[in-house]
């Protein structure tokens, strides 16, 4: 049986519960106290009577963040005036009770709701798993999982509360059986899931105990150093608070000393700390061709591609690019364009671009859409016929996508070729068949990708966000980690974290 995945709504559990009001609809203000149930027959009568003056008042109620008593007294009204309480109530005064941790009351309506409904959605599924799972009732949070597992794939979110709760009620067991089985459903680890484990795993090694809960800790040992090479193999930056948890959790290692220290590594990639020369970014020759050769076959020639492209208009790329010099930079020019708001300044912006990349004496490619060479606001006339005099330029039809053309470009010349974009191309990663070739793609990506930091185009000032000569991702050798993280929460999707955690061990 195909699975549905969890709506997204419900990724965040405590999202306030949208309601559409209709034309004509009185907003409803809640009281600031309980009201028996002549007071609010009373307020409803007042309201117009309306069918959802149940619903409107309890959704009042969350956004106003009133006292659960007065929710309670409206779910007593309701009852006494109809006999029943609908799904949809109870979901929003549960979503209520999660939020402001009045978990008895959750278990109430968890038997409420198992007693008067067949099943239960996403919503209240994820809702009772996040507050059963912070209480002495958490293996219960399992089986709505597995009750989940049988219509839709949990969330991380979802296996994230109850691993938590697993790792703090000392049952480790259950957490890595969970962990596995959400990476085996490819999916992405909340960050607090990983703390939840660093955390929990600490507490293990201060236990002293008998050989099977040595081996115990050997085992938590090995899982944890395998979710730092899953960060690495996948780019991901932990976030402070889970450095912190890594550091705190290294330091902690009985039989070993390791320290761990903040820094930032010199430009030359060696770190300030230990004095380690950091990874370096450039493939080497071997590496790139094996490269090359994946993303011709997977991404270039792959089925995918035809529906961002027709194989005639390939085919003409690919002899133009033949015919022409080794680019030394190839540019995405409608993502370079939009770097500028003003959306009458596309050409100029572009043109800064290009006339910045030449005067550095590089030979350049320029690739567009066949509508950029039509006169309009955005695209001015002359400043387009400059840039097809100063640069190489390939415009494809409007409905293709640039990628696979500035992929192919740039890898076609050599690995001296840099591209400018601020495309991430994550799905072209995933085109690729195996995790060596995608850590070796993006790896290439961030050693060849050219982003506009600034740019002024009156003064065709142009700058360029500076590619390190290290890698900056997670990296170890016999006695040492050095972990860049994220210690700010703006940095852009196309940058790179400048802190590190370096770890040292002494022997």
């Amino acid at each position: 049986m195909l699975k549905r995945k969890a709506p997204r709504d419900w990724e965040q559990p405590f999202a306030e519960p949208k309601e559409r009001p209709s034309r004509g609809e009185v907003k409803v203000q809640p009281p600031d106290r309980p009201l028996s149930v002549a007071g609010w027959r009373t307020l409803k009568e007042s309201l117009g009577n309306s069918q959802r003056f149940d619903i409107q008042m309890m959704c009042a109620l969350f956004k106003s963040g009133s006292e659960l008593d007065i929710a309670k007294s409206l779910l007593s009204f309701v009852a006494m005036e109809t006999g029943t309480l609908s799904y949809e109530l109870l979901l929003r005064y549960l979503t209520m009770c999660v939020k402001g941790g009045h978990d008895a009351e959750v278990f109430d309506v968890y038997d409420i709701m198992q007693g008067s409904f067949p099943s239960l959605d996403t919503g209240a599924s994820s809702l009772f798993i996040k507050s059963f799972s912070r209480t002495k009732r958490w293996r219960e949070a399992i089986g709505i999982l597995c009750e989940m597992k049988k219509v839709f794939t949990p969330s991380p979110r979802n296996y994230g509360d109850i691993i938590a709760a697993a790792m703090s009620n000392g049952d480790a067991a259950t957490a890595w059986a969970l962990y596995d089985e959400l990476i085996e459903n490819e999916l992405s680890p909340h960050q607090g899931t990983w703390v939840a484990l660093y955390k929990g795993a600490r507490k293990t090694e201060e236990v002293e105990g008998k050989e099977a809960e040595a081996v115990s800790q050997s085992e938590h040992r090995e899982r944890l150093l395998g979710i730092l090479l899953h960060m690495r193999n996948n780019q991901i930056y932990p976030e402070s608070e889970l450095a912190s948890g890594i550091k705190t959790w290294f330091e902690s290692l009985t039989g070993q000393r390791w320290t761990g220290s903040w820094t930032t590594p010199t430009p030359k990639g060696v770190c300030n700390c230990c004095g380690s020369e950091l990874e370096s970014i450039q493939l080497t020759a071997e590496e790139y061709q094996q490269l090359k050769n994946r993303v011709m076959a997977d991404i270039i020639e792959g089925r995918d591609v035809f529906k961002k492209t027709t194989p005639e208009e390939l085919e003409r790329f690919k002899t133009f690019v033949n015919r022409k010099p080794s680019f030394d930079v190839v540019v995405d020019g409608l993502n370079v364009a939009n770097v500028n708001k003003d959306k009458s300044r596309q050409s100029e912006t572009l043109l800064a671009v290009v006339l910045e990349l030449v005067g550095q004496g590089l030979t350049v490619l320029v690739l567009g859409r066949k509508h950029m060479l039509q006169a309009s606001r955005s695209w001015d006339r002359h400043n387009m016929k400059l840039i097809q005099q100063k640069a190489h330029c390939f415009f494809t039809e409007n409905i293709s996508e640039d990628d696979p053309f500035l992929l192919y470009a740039t890898l076609h010349s050599g690995n001296h070729c840099r591209f400018v974009s601020r495309d991430l191309m994550r799905d072209h990663k995933a085109c690729l068949p195996d995790e060596a070739t995608r850590r070796l793609f993006f790896k290439w990506q961030r050693g060849h990708q050219l982003v506009l930091d600034s740019i002024i185009v009156a003064g065709r000032r142009v700058r360029f966000q500076s590619i390190t000569s290290y890698d900056t991702i997670i990296q170890t050798s016999t006695d040492s980690w050095h972990i860049p993280y994220d210690d700010t929460e703006d940095r852009s999707t196309y940058e790179v974290p400048q802190r590190w955690l370096c770890l040292t061990a002494k022997h």
